[in-house]
Parts: C-alpha cells; sequence; structure tokens
C-alpha cells in the first residue's frame, strides 16, 4: 500500500476503517466473527461495545439481519454462535442498490428500455 492509500485512511471513512478504528480495534476489540460478504465484527470486553469493520464500502446495507440485530443488542449471541432460523420463503440478504443500474424500475420508468413492441400506443396530440 503506498502513501497515497495511508493519506487517504487518515482523512477519510468511507471506504474502509481509518487509522483511528484500526488503532481502537487493535487495543480494545475482540473479533465475533465475519459474514459472507467479508465484513468483520467486534465487540469490546464487556460487550457494551459492537462494531463492524466494512470489506470496501462503508455501507450499513451491506449488514445483513443476523449481523444487524447482534450488533444493535436485539440479541447477545452472534450469529457465529447462534444461527437466526430461516424460512423457505425468505430471500438472500441483498445490499440497498438505490441509485445503481441494479435498483428497481417499475414498468414506464424512464431507465427501463422502450418495450419492442408499441402497437397499443397511441401518442396524445393537443387538438
Amino acid at each position: 500500500m503506498g502513501l497515497a492509500h495511508n493519506i487517504k485512511r487518515i482523512f477519510t471513512w468511507w471506504d474502509g476503517q481509518s487509522f483511528g478504528t484500526q488503532l481502537w480495534t487493535s487495543r480494545n476489540g475482540t473479533k465475533v466473527g465475519e459474514d459472507d460478504q467479508g465484513n468483520i465484527f467486534y465487540q469490546n470486553a464487556d460487550a457494551s461495545r459492537r462494531w463492524v469493520i466494512y470489506n470496501g464500502e462503508n455501507e450499513a446495507s451491506r449488514v445483513g439481519p443476523e449481523w444487524h440485530g447482534w450488533l444493535h443488542h436485539t440479541w447477545d449471541d452472534a450469529p457465529t454462535k447462534a444461527a437466526l432460523p430461516r424460512k423457505a420463503w425468505e430471500k438472500p440478504h441483498q445490499e440497498n442498490l438505490t441509485g445503481t443500474m441494479a435498483a428497481y424500475a417499475p414498468a414506464g420508468s424512464i431507465r427501463r428500455a422502450a418495450p419492442k413492441d408499441q402497437s397499443d400506443y397511441e401518442a396524445w396530440t393537443p387538438e
């Protein structure tokens, strides 16, 4: 890692951990687990503080529901100790795609490609 990367880590927080977070984590953190996206979860000695070090962009919607509940003290045991029961109809967690090309676009949205067959469309013209 070059000098530019290290300078960036001093002044930015939105793309991975900063030096301050790395120092705090190394002194006070105990690794609890890791999710399928490579995010690493920590807690302090008395488990009163819990945090995540993101693998890449710091985007909260990248944390799945099982880890989200643990981070917010909804349940005490981390998903590595007690996995959440899953229903057959549940879909896998997906981060928030708003603002990306993969975001949902309803029918009629200008972001959707125009339909190939427009024979049923009649343009309105003022009289």
